[in-house]
């Protein structure tokens, strides 16, 4: 206990960080990856070959080098200024939104191609027949592996720390240069983690009970 109770500054302002960095690159991976899957199932070839090409792209590549450009190589481009902080939560947006997509694309291929063709009939367009009748559904059929993503994401958000992030995944070299014992200073960290995933199961356990429907 005394490694934790001698150091609630940095587990304190830390985790608030890690929490931050979840927060904001949760939404925009869900709405950036909900946009993905809307271009992956687009009646336009030309969308559906962006999309494909972006999640086929990200997909492949590994997180830490998508913080390597961003961090690294995009400030030689000299386009817009961004902090590490900020520059983590693109990196770990653009990373899992093309996971996301995949998730809500297939939750949207389970949804019976029938109804989709009744909007069109009742006069709809594409984008009212996704947004009203196709993905409401399609979200409440994928809650469990989407929940997995966000899971992925908070574990995921410690890479931040190798790239002047401080959040979670710096403590342990903020104990060393106190003295601490990092061991039970990484099992302090462990358990912050295994609380919020926790948080996050509770929260998947509530809305699946919430959108349950008969199938």
């Amino acid at each position: 206990m005394n490694v934790l109770t001698n150091n609630l500054d940095i587990y304190g302002s830390y985790f608030l960080t890690t929490i931050e960095l979840f927060l904001l690159s949760g939404a925009a991976s869900l709405i950036f990856g909900t946009f993905l899957a809307m271009l992956r199932v687009s009646p336009v070839p030309v969308f559906r070959a962006v999309g494909t090409a972006y999640v086929t792209l990200v997909r492949n590549t590994p997180l830490t080098l998508i913080f390597v450009f961003l961090v690294f190589a995009y400030p030689l481009l000299e386009i817009l200024k961004l902090n590490f902080f900020v520059a983590a939560v693109v990196a770990l947006s653009l990373y899992t939104s093309a996971f996301i997509c995949e998730v809500v694309r297939s939750g949207i291929n389970t949804v019976p191609i029938g109804q989709a063709e009744a909007a069109r009939a009742l006069g709809l367009n594409f984008g009212q027949v996704l947004g009203q009748i196709v993905l409401p559904q399609a979200v409440r059929s994928v809650v469990p592996p989407l929940m997995s993503m966000l899971i992925a994401l908070l574990k995921n958000t410690t890479i931040a720390s190798g790239f002047s992030v401080l959040e979670a995944g710096a403590i342990r070299q903020y104990l060393s240069e106190r003295g601490e014992n990092q061991l039970v200073g990484l099992l302090w960290v462990a358990l912050g983690f295994v609380i919020l995933v926790a948080i996050l199961s509770l929260i998947q356990r509530s809305l699946e009970k919430r959108w349950s429907v008969a199938r």
